[in-house]
This record gives structure tokens, C-alpha cells and sequence, in this order.
């Protein structure tokens, strides 16, 4: 059956298993997690549940957030973060229930979702790994792409032609990562490898779709 909770990055470090091998792991701050709403195939047609996660300044809030999550009682401290959680089966949880990391199990795969680092404006170089031209005798550029389009046919640049642009700040999923190790009183999960983003950044740990 599906899962997923909210959590934060921490960082990462490393552990031993009991056969002495290192494993390089990411520690996420997974939960707690409340329940806002339900989403179920009758009436909208899809099975979700919508978690809300940290907490927030009630003045930095909007009127209708507030009135969003006062039927989970959070309208004192309404949550940082909202997001849903695509569900297989319609969900069993009711609203105002609480989720922590003990929803997932030592020894289970799971996919993250996160936001990358956003790397700003970036040259072809940084941005698609372009070699560049020589930057000994005769060479007129160095960190330059070089020809883009054609000159007669069909005289234009081709649609998807790597060029320099916005780098990074993007959504990405790393999939089938091993749950190293469960520490429920604290609501860490450590997860196998590395996940995207910064160190503080916001992601979303659910079941594997691809095992």
C-alpha cells in the first residue's frame, strides 16, 4: 500500500550494519505530519491524503489557509508546508490524525522528492558540461557553445539546442532508496545516498513505485 510523509533534510552522515560496512545515509526530520483533508474516489476521483507540515506565524498566513486547517485543529498553528500524498486506496486516516516517522519501516524502499539547489544563471559550460574551445595558441573562444543553428536548411535553431540558461530549482525524485534505520522517538528516518536540495530543504518520502 502507498505512503508518503513530509519532512525536512538534516544532512548526511554515515552508519555501520551489523556486518561492519559502511553506509553513507541522509537523515530526514520526517514528521509529525497532521492530516487537513481527504481525498477519496467518490466524489473527486482520486485517493490522497493532504498532510500539513512545520508551522508558521498566524499574521503570515492567509484567511483562507487558517480556515483550511481549523477542521484539524491548527488554525492557532497552521502549517508551514501543505501537500498531497497520492494514495492507491482510499485513505483510512481521518483528519486531525498525526503522522510521524514510524510510518515507515527499517529495510523498506522508498522515492524522495525535493527541490535541487538553485545554481542561478549558468554558462554551457557549468550548465551542460560543454568542453569549450582551446585556450592555447589560435584559440578565439574558450567558454563559448560554439555553432547553434544552420545556416541555409532549415535556418534556424533547432527546438531543445543546449544553451546557457537558468541552472537548478527544480523538482526532482531519486528513487528506490533503502530505509536504513528508523528512530521513531526522535522522527528520523535514514535513508540510503543522497536526496536533492539544501540542508533545511523541504521533501516528500513515499513508497517506491518502481521496486
Amino acid at each position: 500500500m502507498k505512503k508518503g510523509i513530509l519532512g525536512k533534510k538534516l544532512g548526511m552522515t554515515q552508519v555501520y550494519d551489523e556486518n561492519g560496512t559502511r553506509i553513507p545515509v541522509t537523515v530526514i526530520a520526517a514528521g509529525p505530519c497532521a492530516v487537513l483533508a481527504l481525498r477519496k474516489q467518490v466524489p473527486d476521483g482520486y485517493s490522497a491524503v493532504q498532510l500539513g507540515f512545520g508551522t508558521r506565524k498566524v499574521k503570515n498566513t492567509s484567511k483562507a489557509v487558517r480556515g483550511h486547517v481549523k477542521a484539524a485543529g491548527l488554525e492557532a498553528a497552521p502549517p508551514a508546508v501543505v501537500r498531497e500524498v497520492r494514495l492507491d486506496t482510499d485513505p483510512e486516516a481521518k483528519v486531525g490524525d498525526v503522522l510521524k516517522a514510524d510510518l515507515f519501516q527499517k529495510g523498506e524502499t522508498v522515492d524522495v522528492t525535493g527541490v535541487t539547489k538553485g545554481r542561478g544563471m549558468q554558462g554551457v559550460v557549468r550548465r551542460w558540461r560543454f568542453a569549450g574551445g582551446r585556450a592555447s595558441h589560435g584559440g578565439g573562444w574558450v567558454r563559448r557553445p560554439g555553432s547553434i543553428g544552420m545556416k541555409v536548411h532549415p535556418g534556424r535553431t533547432l527546438r531543445g539546442q543546449r544553451m546557457g540558461g537558468h541552472m537548478g530549482d527544480v523538482t526532482r525524485t531519486v528513487q528506490n532508496l533503502r530505509v536504513v534505520d528508523v528512530r521513531a522517538a526522535d522522527d528520523l528516518i535514514f535513508v540510503s545516498g543522497a536526496i536533492p536540495g539544501p540542508n533545511g530543504g523541504t521533501v516528500m518520502v513515499r513508497s517506491a513505485v518502481k521496486q
